[in-house]
């Protein structure tokens, strides 16, 4: 079958299906912390719509630390502000040398840059053990074919919502994320290079640079210091996204694949399609960290040619593209995978998508990438970023049900042609 022939009754249906359930889940379920109880519930409410269509529904259960991925932002810009003012006052009491005092800023620059590149550049769970541990959940949904397992194609999207980002709140109407992001990064990077330049020269001859250095580059620090207290003031842990857009409109996207196969009465004769709703996604991919984890052998060396394609984020229709770049352009994607899912596209209509980057952050495919396992991403979100993204505009109310079919179709058309020819072509 092709989507051409693929009832538009049932698609029309699964989105306004889409767009009911949303609004119920936000409004029954309350704040989606990543392993809280919230999230749980949702998901347990998830499954029992799936069990009426679906052949089988499980739970996985995994550990991780919520907090982990972005309270970082917290001690790491406190611990900069003060290694600035307080060696700024010892150095003007003379209590210790301007030379220590740039080796103190030097050592606690360099600890934040290497927290930061593991945690939000790299998503390492460099941070975890510092933190208590709670029970994530992960939910799977699986339709199986009439004959034998051959191919497997999973579609998967994050319950989970994010802890607001103040910036982008409070930002909508010009860009102060970019504005105060760029600042505190680049402000870091240069406090490091200076103060690193700053302690050769008392060391080597460098002129009159190295005088220079010495006797004024100290000043500089004081900018990387105020804008550390923007980096303090980033992440709200008090408030959490409703997250309908993100990213409950990519489980739907998985749930309603499923169920749109059921609806229609296709039954594929050897491939096996699931919904996977990960936990953990808005702290740092923990949960398809795990999933990857524990099903690589079956994903990679059973013999059945798996694929999964994570949606995250069906709303903003101009930005509908194929993401074959992620985790800030440091993942590639499975490129004959990628191609599928554009062709799949094109197929359906919809040839104005492109191959794009995950330039800022990442979604859950780059975890199944990193792992070895076949993926890529599907998703529709301006990278301004969008003004609702990490924030509580992001509510049931800003949903695009003309994005979310677009989506779906893009999705069913996939989901067809991975029937039909896998990746050989």
């Amino acid at each position: 079958m092709k989507i051409a022939d693929f009832p538009q009754s049932v698609i029309d249906e699964n989105v306004d299906y889409t767009v009911k359930e949303i609004t119920n889940v936000i409004k029954k379920y309350g704040p989606r912390e990543s392993g809280n109880e919230n999230c749980l519930a949702a998901e347990k409410h998830i499954k029992k719509e799936m069990d009426t269509f679906c052949d089988e529904t499980r739970f996985e259960t995994y550990k991780m630390s919520p907090k982990a991925f972005l309270q970082w932002t917290k001690f790491v810009s406190a611990g900069i502000f003060l290694a600035v003012a307080v060696c700024a006052g010892l150095v003007f009491t003379s209590v210790i040398s301007m030379f220590v005092a740039q080796c103190i800023v030097c050592g606690v620059v360099f600890v934040g840059l290497l927290i930061t590149v593991m945690e939000f550049l790299m998503y390492k769970q460099f941070m975890d053990v510092f933190y208590k541990k709670v029970e994530g959940h992960n939910l799977l949904g699986v339709r199986k074919p009439k004959g034998e397992v051959k191919r497997r194609i999973i579609i998967s999207g994050h319950i989970d919502a994010a802890y607001e980002w103040r910036h982008i709140y409070y930002g909508k109407k010009f860009p102060l994320m970019t504005i105060l992001m760029g600042c505190t990064i680049l402000g870091a990077i240069a406090s490091f290079v200076i103060s690193a330049i700053t302690v050769i020269a008392h060391f080597a001859d460098m002129g009159a640079f190295g005088e220079f250095m010495t006797d004024y580059s100290y000043f500089f620090h004081f900018f990387t210091a105020l804008a550390m207290v923007t980096l303090f003031l980033f992440v709200d842990f008090k408030t959490i996204s409703p997250g309908a857009n993100d990213n409950l409109t990519g489980t739907y996207a998985a749930v309603t694949a499923l169920r749109m196969l059921d609806m229609a009465g296709v039954d594929f004769e050897n491939t096996e399609v699931c919904a996977m709703i990960t936990d953990g996604e808005e702290a740092g991919l923990r949960g398809c960290k795990q999933w990857a984890k524990d099903h690589y052998d079956e994903y990679v060396n059973s013999g059945v040619e798996t694929a999964v394609l994570c949606v995250d984020t069906l709303t903003d229709l101009e930005y509908l593209n194929v993401y074959n770049r992620d985790m800030t352009g440091t993942v590639k994607h499975n490129e004959k995978f990628s191609k599928l899912v554009m062709d799949s596209a094109i197929e359906a209509g919809h040839d104005d998508l492109k191959f794009a980057n995950v330039f800022f952050g990442s979604s859950d495919a780059a975890a199944f990438t990193q792992a070895g396992i076949t993926a890529t991403c599907l998703a529709a979100m301006d990278p301004a970023p969008a003004d609702y993204y990490h924030n509580r505009r992001d509510s049931y109310d800003r949903l695009v049900p003309e994005a979310i079919k677009t989506g779906y179709e893009v999705i069913m058309s996939t989901i067809l042609n991975f029937d039909e020819r896998g990746l050989g072509e």
